[in-house]
């Protein structure tokens, strides 16, 4: 099957537009939509931590819980996304279609698995995220509604992906941040308005992660992308979800190994008590919305690498890289740089409590610090995924919160107490960015010449 000349016109844009303007445009929505989702995500922490201290560990060990429905999202998004876009940049739109439909079925399926099972064993999963017996009820009230909302989270992540990476990222940012919108403003109604405690803000999430993706939906049913979710394209064969699996398996690597590592910090810093558990989430939250930035522009930079890596452009591969690695350091340093000289104010914006300022505190120096050390390996990550070699994104996927990280906390932990659970994570992030340095000097040495005629 041919593009149409409205997809030539987006394939031209893909492969000939300038490489910097072309991020940005793709990068600039996708960033929006990140900070959304953060800010969102912060104003569930701000309207909880009004409840108390244990109400606002409950949001970081349900964040754990997040993390493992955006790990199979992600794994299907992104596995999806990146064959797609070369797909795409080799015209080849049937086979597109087919892992498209492919992804999202499967991502629905996952996500009604999550849900019935999360149901069945709640209890000894939040156990096992870390909530303390103070936490728990709180943990489980919120969890619940995150479960239910488990179907359109995981499906979304697949839509959201999927536009970006056909460089339709606008498409996505309009049914993120309508979502995230919503999210906050149900926060207060629910929270403030009704008085309804924790399980209003589970309840506003829920709600916004449906409305998002029914918007979201609504773009592939309207014809808007070359992508279909037409069952007549799905195919629930072992080669087609293969390659949808071990491409994504980077992101699940990533997201799975985030949620084990949310885990094992709660477990660490409750150690410490509840307030110990507070600050981490919130820290976590804060760096989140720093690290959005970063992973704005490099979602951007996927979709032009996985495009014209199709097309035999690698020139312009090589260009977004450095062009990206480059913008997206000097982005997030200047958040970082306000986050060091703002540390304790800005804790104490979720949780007025002197213990959790105290550790907070030192933690979000620290991880301020870390954060000029990740744009360069995210865009590693990114680049390798986008163009299929699967073994180097999915290695280097693990470091940042796995390989790294996980034996750090523990060992920091165990030597300097609290100041370890507080320092590991930028430690983690100086470490990995070294190891990434070696892929990428001879991942370009090798880059072959452009085989696409001028």
């Amino acid at each position: 099957m041919g593009f149409s000349r409205k997809y030539e016109t987006q394939y031209d844009m893909m492969t000939l537009q300038p490489v910097p303007s072309l991020i940005l445009k793709l990068g600039l929505p996708t960033t929006i939509s990140m900070l959304v989702t953060s800010i969102y995500n912060m104003a569930d922490s701000y309207f909880v931590g009004a409840i108390g201290t244990s109400a606002s560990g409950a949001t970081g060990i349900v964040f754990g819980l997040m993390a493992i429905l955006q790990a199979v999202g992600f794994m299907f998004g992104h596995g999806a996304g990146s064959i797609i876009s070369r797909k795409l940049g080799a015209k080849n739109v049937d086979e597109a279609r087919k892992f498209s439909s492919t992804s999202f079925y499967s991502a629905l399926i996952g996500g009604f698995l999550i849900l019935c099972f999360g149901m069945i064993f709640l209890t000894p999963l939040m156990r096992l995220l870390g909530s303390t017996d103070t936490i728990l009820p709180y943990a489980k009230t919120y969890a619940t509604c995150i479960l239910i909302a488990a179907p359109a989270m995981v499906s979304s992540c697949v839509m959201n992906n999927i536009l970006r990476y056909e460089g339709r990222a606008f498409f996505a940012m309009i049914g993120l941040t309508s979502g995230g919108l919503l999210n906050m403003c149900l926060d207060a109604l629910f929270m403030r308005g009704l008085g309804m405690g924790i399980e209003g803000a589970g309840i506003a999430t829920a709600i916004s992660q449906y409305v998002s993706f029914s918007i979201l939906l609504s773009m592939f049913l309207r014809k808007k992308t070359q992508s279909s979710f037409a069952i007549k394209y799905v195919k629930f064969n072992i080669p087609t979800i293969g390659e949808i699996v071990t491409t994504g398996l980077p992101s699940l690597a990533r997201q799975g190994l985030g949620s084990i590592s949310t885990m094992v910090l709660n477990n660490t810093a409750g150690i410490y008590g509840d307030a110990a558990i507070a600050a981490m989430s919130i820290v976590s939250r804060i760096c989140m919305f720093f690290f959005s930035v970063c992973l704005g522009i490099g979602q951007g930079f996927q979709p032009v690498a996985g495009f014209n890596y199709g097309a035999g452009r690698y020139k312009r591969v090589k260009e977004g890289f450095i062009f990206t690695a480059v913008f997206a350091t000097i982005a997030i340093g200047i958040f970082a740089t306000f986050g060091l000289h703002n540390a304790s104010h800005l804790v104490g914006i979720f949780r007025d409590d002197r213990r959790v300022i105290e550790i907070g505190y030192v933690a979000l120096r620290a991880q301020c610090f870390g954060l000029f050390f990740v744009p360069f390996c995210v865009c590693n990550n990114m680049l390798f995924q986008s163009i299929g070699l699967k073994f180097n994104a999915t290695f280097l996927s693990t470091l940042r919160n796995g390989v790294c990280f996980i034996p750090l906390i523990i060992i920091l932990e165990h030597c300097f107490g609290i100041v370890g659970v507080q320092m590991a994570q930028a430690l983690a992030d100086v470490i990995t960015f070294f190891i990434c340095i070696p892929f990428t000097i001879r991942f370009f040495a090798k880059l072959p010449e452009d085989s696409y005629a001028e």
